[in-house]
């Protein structure tokens, strides 16, 4: 079953939610158990995340790294079988006080109604 726009609204919200708690209980309310999630930041290698552990490790290796991240411009774009979202987000490396600004775009999948997959590119703006 692919959610409607306003079902993947509220998982969307939900999900950020559990993030920025850092709840693996929460977020797996609203993914599948074989959740997928692949990162590449432009900057390091690409990351393949499956099971709560290496979220939680990624989450509390980011939240080391960065002293602040906040997201901006975030849109939501929903096709039949999948979902976008696209956005900035300006980061502060803590050890050094580098800000950076980057754009990005996610690509979600869905199964059961859940979050199947998270897909993440991103690459720093051109100054």
């Amino acid at each position: 079953m692919t959610p409607t726009a306003a079902e993947r609204d509220a998982l969307f919200q939900a999900f950020a939610r559990a993030l920025f708690r850092n709840d693996m209980d929460a977020l797996y309310a609203v993914v599948t158990e074989n959740f997928v999630w692949r990162y590449h930041d432009g900057i390091s290698a690409e990351r393949v995340l499956t099971g709560r552990d290496a979220i939680r490790q990624h989450i509390d290796e980011r939240k080391a790294f960065f002293s602040s991240s906040r997201f901006h411009d975030v849109v939501y774009h929903h096709l039949p079988d999948i979902s976008f979202m696209t956005f900035r987000v300006s980061e502060t490396v803590r050890a050094t006080g580098e800000r950076r600004e980057q754009q990005g775009i996610e690509r979600y999948t869905f199964a059961g109604g859940k979050l199947a997959t998270k897909d993440v590119y991103r690459k720093p703006v051109a100054g």
